[in-house]
């Protein structure tokens, strides 16, 4: 029967000749069915939008149509996917739509679409460049050629700054391994913040410090500590007599009697690969770098090896970077010193070992 005939072959009689084009006149006919129910089911909303898919699919499978209408099927298609959210499905109707008639605006319309909402920008572009070569007053596709534009440029800002971040950042790294520094997990990281040294054209570093009162675990912030500054310095601006300590209702914590100190051997030092990793945080670089995959390793580190604190004293004349380069001074993310009084009570207590930091 003329039912089973392969495609090309030739109908043997003007009956069976008269059955093909009936059968393809009824597949025609139903795909035209299909089609318009799919569009009532776009119109009827988003509950009705895998009916809408169902119907095109139907349509499409008839293989009855033009070229140019199953280019529609496959755009109308395309459209509610997209509306659905199922982007790559959009993007393969649509090619297949421009596979059977180019210039299908709304085919080109919505492969661009779904690629920039995949964020294939320079694909988006071509797309849209295409459509307004074949409509070029087209004012969806001028629309969003002007979005895609605005996403290239947004894209290339952020890997400007991606890659200033990370040349600054390992720039940085360099500087601090160079100096010998060694730096280990931030401690206090609720007064520090994302806080860290800065490199000046001259390659000096300024560090921010903090200066930690152990006795009441209160504490002073030093935002700019250049490394050639000796401590005596930001030490007599701290401790000025025309601005006492509010909580030092003894006035125990007076200039001529604060001693600084810090804590020798606390924690590992990090690696220069995790240093970069840590230094990036905050930055536009940071979790393309990954940063913070190592940190619970680090404080795994801290625990292993920290032990009784030893408090070194500090030489009020020496600068910071003479004291931070020494080999026992692992830099806790930031410079921290502990303050303590001679004339208080507590002084005796600190010195003799029976203080420590409380538990990271």
């Amino acid at each position: 029967m003329a039912l089973w005939m392969e495609k090309g072959s030739e109908p043997l009689t003007e009956s069976e000749k008269a059955d093909l084009e009936a059968i393809a006149a009824l597949k025609e006919s139903a795909a035209f069915e299909f089609k318009e129910k799919g569009n009532q089911y776009v119109k009827m909303g988003k509950k009705h939008y895998s009916d809408a898919i169902d119907c095109y699919t139907r349509a499409i499978d008839q293989k009855a149509l033009s070229d140019s209408e199953t280019s529609i099927l496959f755009a109308n298609r395309a459209h509610v996917n997209l509306l659905l959210g199922n982007l790559r499905r959009a993007l393969t109707d649509s090619n297949e739509a421009l596979k059977l008639c180019p210039s299908n605006i709304k085919a080109i319309y919505r492969a661009s679409k779904a690629s920039l909402s995949l964020d294939m920008l320079a694909e988006a572009r071509e797309y849209c460049l295409k459509g307004l070569q074949f409509d070029p007053n087209n004012e969806d596709l001028k629309k969003l050629d002007r979005l895609i534009g605005l996403k290239i440029s947004e894209k290339e800002k952020h890997e400007a700054e991606f890659s200033k971040a990370v040349a600054e950042t390992k720039e940085l790294a360099s500087v601090i391994e160079h100096r010998g520094l060694k730096i280990g997990k931030a401690m206090y990281r609720e007064l520090i913040g994302l806080r860290k040294p800065v490199l000046d054209k001259s390659n000096i570093l300024h560090w921010p410090v903090v200066l930690l009162y152990a006795e009441v675990m209160s504490s002073d912030f030093i935002e700019d500590f250049c490394e050639t500054d000796m401590f005596s310095v930001h030490l007599d601006m701290v401790f000025a007599e025309d601005q006492p300590l509010s909580w030092d209702v003894e006035t125990n914590y007076k200039r001529e009697f604060v001693e600084l100190y810090y804590e020798a051997g606390s924690g590992v030092s990090l690696s220069k690969e995790k240093l970069i990793h840590c230094l990036l945080e905050g930055t536009a670089a940071a979790h393309r770098e990954g940063v913070g995959d190592e940190e619970k390793d680090t404080i795994e580190d801290y625990k292993q090896h920290t032990g009784p604190p030893k408090w070194i004293k500090v030489n009020e004349r020496r600068t910071l970077h003479d004291v931070l380069k020494e080999p026992n001074f692992i830099i806790p993310g930031i410079p921290v010193f502990y303050v303590v009084s001679k004339q208080s009570s507590f002084y005796g207590k600190f010195k003799a070992g029976k203080w420590a930091p409380p538990s990271i």
